[in-house]
């Protein structure tokens, strides 16, 4: 049965064809909103489906509920075309969800625990960086667990590389430098790696797992959840690889990026104290 507004012949949810944004709002506010315009923008480019129009996606945001909410957007081809052949022109359905929020600050405070999926992502240069709605490998990777002790499960590539955890990207230190997977092959760039990336000079690098076991410090984070500090790492089997004691490092990192969010008060206020930013 069809669901209103949401056609069954719809190319998003037969193929997979579009795009998707899960944006963090504060008061009608949204917060890295020109990274996810930039982000959907590059998305559309590469598919071949129109923009929306900005006047579109201010009009949503004009009626945001109160409070700390997250926007989730959900752009596809529409409907049309022949098997696999698109539609030309594309007549694209946007459609969006509110959902009320809280940052789950226990995990910012106390660090989370990985862990490794036995699952590989498959490589397509193409497609790498974008938060296209092929999600399948994430779902499958997440699948893998269901202890609700482990926060993340982090993800490689078919040559063992780093690239994220399931939903959110991976970040460390190591050797006073501060570094992420690059994204090259596959993996999502998330609006909140992408700005710290340029604020704080972090590292691309293309490495194994082995490479993070020599790291100083962890994360795992996102532009909705803000940095969560990784205490303990495992692998798929659940044989610790890899522990770190949460200090200043870890709380300065996580300061500079939910400053980014609208975070910095709450985040304080979880330790009350302030934490000086990376590299000032």
């Amino acid at each position: 049965m069809d669901v209103p507004g949401w056609p069954l012949d719809d190319r998003g949810a037969a193929y997979g064809d579009g795009l998707f944004e899960t944006v963090l709002v504060r008061d009608g506010q949204p917060q890295l909103w020109l990274a996810h315009v930039e982000r959907l923008a590059r998305g559309c480019a590469v598919l071949g489906i129109p923009v929306p129009e900005r006047a579109e996606l201010e009009r949503l945001l004009a009626a945001a509920p109160p409070g700390l909410q997250v926007l989730k957007l959900v752009l596809t081809r529409g409907s049309g075309g022949r098997g696999y052949r698109p539609p030309l022109p594309p007549t694209p359905r946007l459609r969006h969800q509110w959902l009320p929020f809280a940052p789950d600050t226990r995990n910012w405070v106390e660090g989370v625990r990985v862990r490794l999926c036995h699952l590989r992502l498959g490589s397509q240069p193409l497609l790498a960086g974008l938060k296209h709605l092929n999600r399948l490998e994430n779902v499958m990777a997440r699948a893998e667990w269901s202890d609700d002790a482990i926060a993340e499960g982090l993800l490689t590539d078919s040559d063992d590389r780093l690239v994220e955890a399931t939903a959110m990207n991976l970040f460390w230190q190591r050797d006073g430098r501060l570094q992420t997977p690059w994204l090259g092959r596959c993996g999502v760039a998330g609006t909140l790696r992408d700005t710290l990336i340029e604020r704080l000079g972090i590292d691309e690098v293309d490495v194994s797992v082995n490479e993070l076991r020599k790291a100083s410090a962890v994360w795992v984070g996102n532009s909705v959840q803000g940095i969560w500090p990784v205490r303990d790492l495992e692998d798929a089997e659940g044989v610790a690889l890899a522990n770190w004691s949460l200090n200043s490092v870890h709380r300065a990192f996580q300061a500079e990026a939910h400053a980014l969010l609208g975070f910095e008060t709450c985040f304080e206020a979880c330790f009350d104290t302030r934490f000086d930013n990376l590299g000032k």
